[in-house]
């Protein structure tokens, strides 16, 4: 017999046999949402336009808390900010289970500080936070890298004398050499061949977990990860950038000095010397490469990709540049560079950029939860290990907090008076347990690299500014800008 025969009807098999299953029965008492079909879940309630298009339109109907059955599996959704911050910050400790991405699962596994759970997500965070925090972030000596690193830039965009350029790599250039040089000790030129083949398969691979058919993959990768498709790429990737790691964690092992740890990587490999002899450690090689793999795409690719955004709305709304520069003029001015200090005294800058977290909403759906124990939630009982997603994207277009929430609008963190005024549904990095590790590091970033840019360069586009578009190149599990060209022109 043929072997596609063979392939097709091992298929059939497969099929029918999970369709006598019948879908899970769900222990507890779930909140409601549509009937699921056996296998299929709620596969005809899905729209073409993605995941997060299914979801808003589920919430007209079952309200802010609602079950979707993703494929065979239960999701629980949270919509608003109400519900969100109910779950993840006043039941915090409930809540702080990690759920999964079907696409990246194969890498990750369960290692690493951001898919880890229970104690050994703690340990991973506990000595995270607490490394980066030694290597500068939260220090005065990050402040200076990522001030060293814009001059950097300034100089690579001086060389362009204006002409048109996709800014895609240069921001990323930026972004990955502050992670960088807290991870690996070190930062890259922007022509170093090996840094930018890393950066190409940092962004490809976000593009790829973002793309529809990621999306449909979430539904049934216990099935198609059988077959070719886009997470099989997505593994080639990640697999590439886990060799590169392995190979630095080699050369820093080799040339480790126990009384002068250079970075990241010193530090774990001198934890690992230190609890050799306990067998439960979770202080092991894999949990080091997962780890180090999560902070260098993290730590690249969301800052960036913000960056990407936040240009793009500049050449879109050039009447906001210019009036972020004119801040820049009066608190700055041109003959030193910016620093940290200075936000507390440019709120139109500081709202400008909390507009374009606002308005990039690079995480949608949020990063996957799971609840670690059997638990009560506006009158649901939500069985241990119920996977929950928080909702972003609903929050961060919440028209109870926003008044134009699908417009971009610098005036949503502006009081009467002008000053910056928090708004409780920003959470651009989610909220709770599980709030991005490099939250602190990353907002130091966007403005320092922001205001040096317009400091220095006055901005135009090819296109008419009427005729960008803002819609993004993918949206699913992140939101990838499309791709433009920008002109950056000395002051």
């Amino acid at each position: 017999m043929e072997p596609s025969v063979l392939l097709l009807l091992a298929f059939f098999a497969g099929f029918l046999l999970l369709l006598v299953r019948g879908h899970p029965k769900a222990r507890g008492h779930l909140p409601p949402g549509p009937r699921p079909l056996p296998f299929l879940g709620n596969l005809l309630q899905m729209d073409r336009r993605g995941l997060l298009n299914s979801f808003m339109r589920l919430r007209d109907k079952y309200g802010d808390v609602f079950t979707v059955h993703l494929g065979p599996r239960p999701v629980v959704m949270l919509y608003g900010t109400e519900a969100i911050r109910e779950a993840l910050v006043d039941q915090a400790e409930a809540f702080s289970g990690r759920g999964t991405i079907a696409v990246v699962k194969p890498t990750f596994k369960d290692y690493g500080v951001i898919f880890a759970n229970g104690e050994r997500w703690k340990a991973l965070r506990r000595f995270s936070l607490a490394t980066m925090r030694d290597f500068g972030m939260g220090k005065r000596s990050v402040e200076e890298r990522i001030q060293e690193e814009a001059q950097c830039l300034v100089e690579e965009l001086q060389k362009s004398q204006g002409a048109p350029l996709d800014p895609k790599f240069l921001f990323q250039c930026i972004t990955a050499n502050i992670i960088c040089s807290i991870v690996f000790g070190e930062r890259f030129d922007y022509k170093d061949r090996q840094f930018l083949r890393l950066l190409e398969l940092f962004y490809r691979s976000f593009s790829l977990i973002s793309s529809f058919s990621s999306q449909v993959f979430e539904l049934f990768s216990g099935f198609l990860k059988y077959f070719p498709g886009t997470h099989k790429q997505i593994y080639r990737n990640l697999k590439e950038i886990l060799d590169y790691i392995d190979h630095s964690v080699d050369k820093h092992r080799a040339t480790l000095d126990a009384s002068n740890p250079r970075d990241f990587i010193d530090t774990y490999l001198l934890r690992m010397e230190k609890e050799k002899s306990n067998s439960h450690t979770e202080f092991h090689h894999q949990n080091l490469i997962i780890s180090v793999l999560s902070l260098f795409f993290a730590g690249t690719e969301t800052s960036s990709t913000t960056l990407r955004y936040g240009f793009l709305l500049m050449l879109k709304y050039p009447h906001v540049a210019e009036k972020v520069q004119k801040e820049i003029d009066q608190v700055i001015g041109s003959h030193r560079l910016p620093t940290l200090d200075d936000r507390t005294k440019m709120p139109y800058t500081d709202a400008v950029i909390h507009e374009i977290q606002r308005f990039s909403d690079l995480i949608p759906i949020g990063v996957p939860h799971k609840v670690t124990k059997d638990t009560l939630f506006r009158g649901y009982l939500l069985p241990k290990d119920t996977e929950v997603y928080p909702i972003l994207s609903s929050a961060l277009h919440d028209p109870q907090y926003f008044e134009q929430p699908d417009t971009f609008n610098p005036d949503h963190f502006l009081d009467a008076n002008g000053a910056l005024k928090k708004n409780e549904a920003f959470m651009p990095f989610s909220i709770g347990k599980r709030i991005c590790l490099g939250e602190g590091i990353a907002r130091n970033e966007l403005f320092l690299f922001f205001t040096t840019l317009l400091q220095n360069f006055s901005l135009s586009s090819p296109v008419d500014p009427k005729d960008i578009d803002l819609n993004p190149k993918e949206s699913g599990f992140g939101r990838v800008p499309p791709e433009y060209q920008i002109c950056f022109l000395s002051r």
